[in-house]
């Protein structure tokens, strides 16, 4: 039932939630901010800050970092609008919460759950989604097990959502290319 889902890629600092909260912002009504950092260490909880200043104070913002999906649909009332910030912070989290040894499969297969309830949420609700992702893909091998893990599990988690994505967008240097749908 889902009105439409987008999903906004690209680099870091490549403008990607600048972009989704302003298409946030033009589509009107009730806006769901969800938020998915932890405020791990000072240099996090001060970038969290600076993402709630700049935010519109009439957005409702719902901060977690498991079980994303479900915790979107017990919100009430309905918006209008859930934007999701970001998927590259849930991947990290999930990756994190995993038993030694972490394997590409096994991380793919938590972040898989992941976004089967997102997806499942999307198709249970009548609002416009957007969905912030970096894209992890194009640099160099990750040296380490780990490293390569969480490239290959958000890789995946992006491709799935681009595939059920109405629309996807690509950022760089804060200009917008459309690779499916269009503005």
């Amino acid at each position: 039932m889902g009105t439409s889902l987008t999903l906004v890629l690209g680099g870091v600092r490549s403008g990607k939630s600048a972009y989704a909260q302003q298409r946030a912002a033009d589509a009107g009504g009730r806006v769901l901010f969800v938020a998915t950092a932890e405020p791990s260490d000072e240099e996090m909880a001060a970038r969290i800050q600076v993402h709630r200043a700049v935010r519109p104070a009439s957005w409702h913002t719902l901060e977690v970092q498991r079980n994303v999906g479900q915790s979107i649909e017990g919100v009430s009332p309905a918006p209008g609008v859930i934007l999701l910030d970001c998927m590259t912070m849930l991947a990290g989290r999930t990756l994190i919460d995993l038993p030694e040894p972490i394997t590409s499969p096994r991380a793919c297969a938590a972040l898989g759950n992941e976004i089967d309830g997102l997806l499942v949420a999307y198709e249970r609700s009548a609002a416009r989604w957007i969905i912030v992702s970096n894209e992890v893909g194009m640099g160099i091998v990750p040296e380490t097990p780990l490293g390569r893990a969480y490239r290959d599990m958000l890789g995946w988690a992006n491709q799935r959502l681009a595939r059920d994505a109405d629309e996807v967008v690509w950022m760089v240097a804060g200009l917008p290319t459309w690779l499916k749908g269009q503005e």
